[in-house]
């Protein structure tokens, strides 16, 4: 999955989603650290203003869990949030 820069949708949710699809494929495993943020960054080619925003709906949303100090991490699939 790639960011799409002509999309209207916003760069920082268009990465969120992205994220949720490889947490939920079992590409990021739940208590592992995410990508830093500046490999995610150069990855998906974005600011990285759009990656912090990013984290923050994750966090919001339940998907990951930010350790001051440590990092930010999958959060355990107990936290994840319920499927609609």
């Amino acid at each position: 999955m790639k960011v799409d820069m002509l999309d209207p949708m916003p760069i920082y949710v268009q990465l969120a989603g992205i994220i949720v699809e490889k947490i939920k494929a079992g590409d990021l495993e739940e208590r592992r650290a995410v990508p830093s943020e500046s490999s995610l960054q150069q990855e998906h080619g974005v600011s990285r203003g759009s990656v912090r925003r990013a984290m923050e709906v994750l966090r919001e949303d339940g998907w990951v869990i930010t350790i001051q100090g440590r990092g930010t991490y999958v959060a355990p699939k107990e936290k994840w949030p319920e499927a609609p």
